[in-house]
C-alpha cells in the first residue's frame, strides 16, 4: 500500500539535506516557520524542514502537492483525523514492545497476532474515513489515497485477515508434521492447517478419526522441553511471517502519518498567519530557464510570525531579470525584503502557499546564501578571509538555475576592494545563468552596475520619506551613494536627549 500523498510516482524518503543546510536555516529564518508549522510536534517538524530544504524542480509535482493542499485547507478536520489516527497506531504499536525481548516464536508470535489485531482495527478505521469523506476530496493526491484504501482495505481483505488471526490463535492446539532423521531426530517440522473436520461438533455427532495421543507426567520438565522446542520448530516460520507483516502495515502508517505531517504544519502555519490578518496564496511557477518574478503585498512569513501586528506589504514586477541589486536608507528593510524573497522561493518549491496576494518565480536548481557574519570568536581568521572562504565553498556547488542572496557581503573591507570581487562575481555568476539577488551598501559596486544599462540588471531602494521616516517599502530606485546613517543618528540621541533628566 502506498500513500502518494507528496509524490504522484513514489514516497516520501529520507532524502539528505543539502551541504548549506544550517546556513539556510539561519540566513533565512527557517525556525520561527518550522516553530509555527510544528509546535511541539517532531514529526511535522523533520518533514517540513526536509520539504523546505529539498526543493522541489518539476512544476507538475509543485502543482500535484499545490492541490492537495487546497484539500487540505478545505477538509482540516478529516487531515487532522487521519494523521492523529497513524499517530495513535505508531504509539500503540511501540507500547506492545514485550516481544522482542524475548526470542521464543511462541512469544513473538503472539504479540504478532495481537498487534495485527490492533491494526485491523485501525486499519477498519481508516477505511470509514475514506468512505465517509472522499467525496469531499477533489485533488489526484488524496483521490489517489482514497481510492488505494477502497481498493486494498475492501470486506474481503478484513474477512480474510480475521480468518487469518482466529486460526495463529492456536485455541485448540497446533498441528505439526515432521520426519524422522538421522539418530531418529525430527527434521522438516511445519506447521499444518487444522482438519476442519476435527471440530468439536464434528466430534459430537460424528465418528472420531482414530489418532495416536500421549501424557506428560506433570513433574516431566524433560518431556516439557522437548514439546516447547517442537512447537517453536514448527511456528517459527510462521511467528517470522507474522512479524514481517505486522513491519509492512507499520511501515504504512509511519508513511501516512509523515506525510500527511506536511500538510498538517501548512494547516498550522495558515492559521497563524490568518490570526495575524496576513494573506497567501499559491504561487505560479515558471522553468528554471526563464526568469520570472512579480509579485503583490508580498512580505516575509518569518517576520509576520514574530510581529502581533500586520506586516508592510511590497509589489514588483522583476520578470526578465538575472541581478537584482537592494540599496537604500538604514534599517529601511533591505534585509527583510531580501529574506522573504529566499523564503518565498523555499515555500513555492515545496509546494506550499506563500506570504503575498500574488506571487510567480521561476524555479531554480538550489538556494545559496552568502550574509555577513559576526567576528571570528576564536581569531583564527580575519572577518574579510572568512567571508571570501565562505564565497569559495558556495562556488563549488554553483551551477546553472541556482540562486544566489547576498546580504551586504564584502563589506569587511574597503569599499574599493569590496566593490571589484563583488563586482566581478556577480557579472561571473550572470554569464552563467545564476540569478543574484544582492542587498549592498557598496555604493562604487551599485553605481558601476547601474552604469552598465543592462536590461536584465534591476535596482531597487528602500524608501524614505523627506522626514528620514521609513516606510519599509522597496521601490524602484537607482542607487544613492548615501544610506542615511545620520537618520538613525538623529533618531537615537535626539530620543537620548528628550529622556535624559533636566539639571
Amino acid at each position: 500500500m502506498k500513500a502518494h500523498l507528496l509524490f504522484p510516482d513514489r514516497d516520501l524518503d529520507a532524502a539528505s539535506l543539502p551541504e548549506n543546510q544550517d546556513a539556510l536555516t539561519l540566513d533565512l529564518g527557517l525556525d520561527p516557520l518550522l516553530d509555527a508549522m510544528a509546535g511541539a510536534d517532531a514529526v511535522i517538524r523533520d518533514v517540513a524542514r526536509r520539504a523546505l530544504l529539498n526543493n522541489l524542480t518539476d512544476q507538475n509535482t509543485i502543482a500535484y502537492r499545490q492541490d492537495a493542499l487546497r484539500d487540505a485547507l478545505a477538509q482540516r478536520d478529516v487531515v487532522r483525523e487521519i494523521y492523529a489516527l497513524a499517530g495513535e497506531t505508531i504509539e500503540r504499536e511501540r507500547k506492545n514492545y514485550f516481544g522482542f525481548i524475548s526470542r521464543s516464536p511462541e512469544i513473538i508470535l503472539h504479540r504478532s497476532v495481537e498487534v495485527m489485531a490492533m491494526f485491523a482495527e485501525q486499519l477498519r478505521r481508516l477505511r470509514g474515513l475514506a468512505d465517509r469523506h472522499a467525496p469531499a476530496f477533489h485533488s489526484a493526491g488524496f483521490g489517489a489515497f482514497f481510492a488505494m484504501l477502497a481498493r486494498d482495505l475492501d470486506d474481503a481483505y478484513f474477512a480474510e485477515l480475521r480468518a487469518h488471526l482466529a486460526q495463529l490463535r492456536f485455541k485448540h492446539g497446533t498441528l505439526i508434521s515432521a520426519e524422522p532423521g538421522e539418530a531418529l531426530k525430527g527434521r522438516h517440522y511445519v506447521l499444518r492447517r487444522p482438519n476442519p473436520g476435527n471440530g468439536w461438533l464434528s466430534r459430537l455427532l460424528g465418528r472420531a478419526p482414530r489418532s495416536e495421543s500421549f501424557t506428560l507426567h506433570p513433574r516431566d520438565e524433560a518431556g516439557a522441553r522437548a514439546l516447547s522446542e517442537i512447537n517453536s520448530r514448527g511456528v517459527n516460520l510462521v511467528a517470522n511471517a507474522a512479524a514481517q507483516s505486522n513491519d509492512h502495515i507499520l511501515s504504512f502508517f509511519r508513511m501516512v502519518q509523515r506525510e500527511m505531517a506536511f500538510y498538517v504544519g501548512c494547516l498550522a502555519l495558515e492559521e497563524k498567519l490568518a490570526t495575524r490578518g496576513q494573506p497567501i496564496c499559491f504561487p505560479e511557477t515558471a522553468p528554471a530557464e526563464a526568469r520570472v518574478l512579480h509579485f503583490s503585498e508580498f512580505y516575509d512569513v518569518s517576520l509576520a510570525l514574530a510581529t502581533p501586528a500586520p506586516v508592510v506589504g511590497n509589489d514588483g514586477a522583476l520578470d526578465g531579470k538575472e541581478v537584482i541589486v537592494i540599496t537604500g536608507a538604514n534599517q529601511g528593510g533591505k534585509s527583510t525584503f531580501l529574506r522573504g524573497l529566499g523564503l518565498a522561493q523555499m515555500m513555492m518549491q515545496a509546494g506550499m502557499f506563500v506570504g503575498a496576494e500574488t506571487f510567480a518565480a521561476n524555479l531554480c536548481h538550489g538556494i545559496e546564501t552568502h550574509y555577513k557574519r559576526e567576528e571570528d570568536a576564536s581569531m583564527t581568521s580575519g572577518k574579510f578571509d572568512e567571508e571570501l572562504a565562505r564565497m569559495s565553498d558556495l562556488i563549488d556547488r554553483l551551477r546553472p538555475g541556482t540562486l544566489v542572496l547576498c546580504n551586504e557581503a564584502f563589506q569587511s573591507t574597503n569599499e574599493r576592494e569590496g566593490s571589484a570581487i563583488a563586482r566581478e562575481l556577480v557579472l561571473a555568476f550572470q554569464a552563467h545563468r545564476i540569478k543574484i539577488i544582492f542587498v549592498t551598501h557598496l555604493y562604487d559596486l551599485a553605481h558601476s552596475l547601474h552604469a552598465r544599462g543592462d536590461p536584465a540588471m534591476a535596482f531597487l531602494r528602500a524608501e524614505r520619506a523627506a522626514d528620514g521616516s521609513r516606510s519599509f517599502r522597496v521601490v524602484p530606485g537607482e542607487p544613492l551613494s548615501t544610506s542615511f546613517g545620520e537618520d538613525l543618528y538623529r533618531r537615537i540621541f535626539a530620543a537620548a536627549a528628550a529622556a535624559a533628566p533636566v539639571a
